[in-house]
């Protein structure tokens, strides 16, 4: 039995270090032995809690968990979570999961009698990596490069940290893109990663003939992103871009370029180098086509529009 409490707003890792309990699991059984639950009412957190692994062997339970700490358990309930956690099954492993707003600022109230019960357990806080800890990042590339059993060079390494920043979701997949284009060789070179990855300033091209009302470059540009990416990974990064740009323009006139790249997670260079290509940009702007990105996200993923690439053409372009 083990109980484990993660949180932070770093959900790649808390990915990764769910699916290595996961690798304890019998595949065989694996639509029996794993189970997944949102913030259960607290009659079904005790009877989950108490759950027993059936023959099968080993079992894992993930809880999200980000509901209880916006709402009080009494003292009595609290009593009762407890000894359910200390009493649970030796084949059982229990995981509560609370995945904070990437790059917000937000923290867990240390002081709620929750997290102190959670807390004697496994708990591992995963907070987001901040583009100016440069190291960190040169670390786990050269980590998640060598889990794919490839190598980047110091220039490569930097380049991707220039190009894409501290999403290690983004970073991921790149790598994994670029294991695919090299392959059947291992080394990744700085050049490489400029061609393949899609980057900040090939979405700031983009952006900006689109919030100049300049269509046929932007449509162009999209075009060659599309080369890239599929679609919607060129609209999840644009809305990544896009939340960082609000952020800067609502928040340039009380915040020092230092404050402002802790609430963006982006290198001070970055962040001086945005608020200089959105000084005519109106924030207004801003927020409207973040919003009809959405819309258009939606119809996509739930299989609305036939024609996703035409979707997003559409919302940009029209």
């Amino acid at each position: 039995m083990a109980v484990y409490f993660f949180y932070g707003d770093e959900e790649f890792n808390i990915e990764q270090e769910i699916n290595k309990l996961k690798k304890g699991l019998d595949k065989n059984f694996l639509e029996m032995s794993l189970k997944i639950y949102d913030n259960p009412k607290f009659a079904d957190l005790i009877s989950i809690l108490r759950t027993q692994p059936m023959m099968f062997g080993k079992m894992l339970i993930i809880i999200k968990s980000d509901e209880y700490f916006s709402k009080a358990f009494d003292d009595k309930e609290l009593k009762q979570i407890e000894e359910a956690l200390e009493n649970n099954n030796e084949n059982l492993d229990i995981v509560f999961v609370v995945e904070l707003p990437r790059n917000e600022g937000k923290k867990l109230d240390s002081r709620k009698k929750f997290f102190k019960i959670l807390s004697k357990y496994n708990a591992r806080e995963f907070a987001t990596i901040p583009t100016y800890k440069t190291a960190e990042l040169e670390n786990l590339i050269k980590k998640q490069a060598k889990l794919k059993d490839i190598s980047l060079d110091s220039e490569a390494i930097s380049a991707m940290i220039t190009q894409i920043g501290n999403n290690l979701r983004e970073i991921d997949g790149e790598l994994e893109k670029l294991k695919l284009f090299v392959y059947p060789q291992k080394q990744i070179t700085k050049k490489m990663v400029q061609e393949l990855c899609i980057s900040n300033e090939d979405l700031f091209a983009f952006s900006d003939y689109i919030m100049t009302g300049e269509k046929d470059k932007a449509l162009l540009e999209y075009r060659k992103l599309l080369e890239k990416k599929f679609c919607l990974e060129i609209v999840s990064a644009l809305q990544t871009m896009l939340r960082k740009w609000i952020i800067l323009k609502a928040k340039a006139s009380e915040c020092n370029s230092f404050e402002l790249s802790k609430l963006t997670g982006q290198h001070e260079y970055v962040v001086k180098l945005s608020l200089q290509k959105l000084k005519n940009t109106n924030l207004k702007d801003l927020v409207k086509l973040k919003q009809n990105l959405t819309d258009a996200e939606l119809k996509i993923k739930s299989g609305q529009s036939l024609y996703p690439e035409k979707e997003v053409e559409d919302v940009l372009f029209r």
